[in-house]
Formats: structure tokens, C-alpha cells, sequence
């Protein structure tokens, strides 16, 4: 699943193009891509057309569409959100009508200007959903998908407490890298920019947070936001064709990371071997150098 950086790269793009504009057609053609919208295929086609998008709003990994009556201004708040999980290879494409389908179109939203947004998922493990917006479980002022209203807020967010996730770590005996990618607490940080973040902080992802200090807990945070700006800054990371932007762009941080996928090459910072370890049916990448792993993991 892209992580927060690629998941802003697209919602940035749809800001751009498609906020405002009205919808005037929907066209479904794999029920997988919209099978968490338990009414069906014609009820989400049906609730679509003729709504406004008026927002593309992201937190953490999420991304919606809020909609509203097209009768409304283009900045009237959203009656209901369109999810979109872009799973392991969704995008979203804003395009002409007259550019060829791509082999993995499940659907198609045509727009009052003419083009066309589309979802394209080659290995059809996302799709779309419409949901009510209801407030968030942490109490604040905006509004979030109710599937989606448990996610804590991410580093990016203005309203995400530092301190906070620092106590709330520290009130937990867990691996850290558990912590870090436990999205009911801070949102936004998958495998890749985990492990990026513990390189930075010299930190090893077994190590216990009740056993790591709140000044080295909030250095972690900082490193997290850190390494995601630098990614954002650069398109997100793209280890293939299949995450791109809204033009199809691809992003290339994956050409700037420093432990994630180097198995074996040298660490940026010692020189040591950079190691991989099994880790919840995926990869950690680490130093074993800078980042020592504690007695007993």
C-alpha cells in the first residue's frame, strides 16, 4: 500500500484537477473495484452523478472525495465521501477521453470539462467506497469518513500532537517499529519509511519503547516527518509502473533511500553491509553498525 508522501502526490494532483468540477457519468467495469461498497456497483454510479467534488482530502495512507449536491458552490463542505484504497497498484488518472484505455480501467468518471478521471488497478486489491463524513474519534473540528474516523492523525496534519504519541509510546511495551506503523496512533508511516526513519535516528526497529527515552522517541517522529517531506518533495517513492501520479509520472526517491531494498550494499553513514530481517511477513532493512539490535530480539 503506497504511504503517505505517494498517497499526497495524488491527492495534490486531484486537488488540482478535478476539485470543483461536477460529475456527469460513472462507468463501472470490474465489480472487484467496488466491492467494499456493499449497495452495489449501480447505487455508487447512481449517488455519484451529477455531485461536485469539493475536496481531496488525505490522513495519513487514506484518500477521499468529498461530494456534494451539484446545485452548491464549489466550496460548500462534502454530504458524503467517496474512499478510494488504492491497495497495491490502483491509480488515479485524470486524462482525455480520447487517450487509449489502459488494459486495468475499472472505472471511469466522466467530468463537466470534458475529461475523464480514471481508476486503473492491475492487480485489483483497492477500489471505491462511498461513506458518511463524521467527525474524528480524537474530537476534532474537521470530518473523516466514518470507516476511517479510528486512524490518528499523521505528522503533516496541523492538528497531530507530538507529545502526545511520545506518552502514548511510552505507556506501551512494543517493538518500535510496531509502534511506528500502528495507524490508530500516528498515521501515515508504512515499511518503507519506517525503516528509513529508524536508519536516521540510529535506532533498531526491535527495541522496546518503553525503554527508549521521550527526547529519543520525538527525535523518531521528527525523522519520520522528515524523510516523508524529502520523499514528497520528489514524487513518493516508485519501485515500479505501478504507483504514478495523476499525469502517470512515477516519483524517484526510491534513488535517495538509505536502507530500505539495499540488502548487502554499504550503509550511507558507516560502510557496514546494510541487513534485512524477516519482520511481520515482510523485510527490515537496518544497519547492523548504527543500529544495534538489542540483546535477546
Amino acid at each position: 500500500m503506497p504511504e503517505l508522501p505517494e498517497v499526497e502526490v495524488v491527492r495534490r494532483g486531484l486537488d488540482a484537477h478535478v476539485v470543483g468540477h461536477v460529475v456527469e457519468s460513472v462507468a463501472i467495469g470490474h465489480p472487484r473495484a467496488v466491492r467494499r461498497h456493499l449497495a452495489g456497483a449501480t447505487d455508487l454510479a447512481d449517488a455519484l452523478t451529477g455531485t461536485r467534488i469539493v475536496a481531496a482530502r488525505r490522513r495519513g495512507k487514506y484518500l477521499w472525495l468529498d461530494v456534494a449536491d451539484a446545485a452548491t458552490s464549489a466550496d460548500a463542505p462534502g454530504d458524503m465521501a467517496v474512499v478510494v484504497h488504492l491497495g497495491m497498484s490502483g491509480q488515479m488518472l485524470v486524462t482525455d477521453p480520447e487517450t487509449p484505455d489502459p488494459k486495468h480501467l475499472h472505472i471511469r468518471v466522466g467530468l463537466d470539462d470534458g475529461r475523464e478521471l480514471r481508476f486503473v488497478d492491475q492487480r485489483t486489491f483497492g477500489g471505491w467506497f462511498l461513506d458518511e463524513l463524521v467527525a474524528p474519534a480524537d474530537g476534532g473540528t474537521d470530518t473523516v469518513p466514518a470507516s476511517i474516523a479510528h486512524i490518528a492523525r499523521d505528522p503533516f496534519d496541523p492538528a497531530f500532537d507530538r507529545r502526545q504519541v511520545v506518552t502514548t509510546w511510552r505507556g506501551k511495551h512494543t517493538e518500535i517499529k510496531r509502534a511506528l506503523l500502528d495507524q490508530t496512533v500516528v498515521s501515515g508511516v508504512g515499511n518503507i519509511y519506517a525503516d528509513e526513519s529508524l536508519w536516521r535516528s540510529r535506532i533498531h526497529g526491535a527495541r522496546m519503547t518503553d525503554a527508549l527515552g521521550p527526547r529519543v522517541l520525538g527525535r523518531l517522529l521528527d525523522a519520520a516527518r522528515e524523510v516523508m517531506e524529502q520523499a514528497l518533495a520528489q514524487g513518493g517513492t516508485s519501485f515500479d509502473a505501478l504507483y504514478v501520479n495523476v499525469n502517470g509520472a512515477s516519483g524517484y526517491f526510491d534513488r535517495s533511500l538509505d536502507a530500505y531494498g539495499r540488502e548487502g550494499q554499504p550503509c550511507p553513514r558507516c560502510g557496514t553491509p546494510i541487513r534485512r530481517e524477516q519482520f511481520m511477513n515482510r523485510s527490515s532493512f537496518s544497519c547492523p553498525r548504527c543500529q544495534i539490535r538489542p540483546r535477546g530480539a
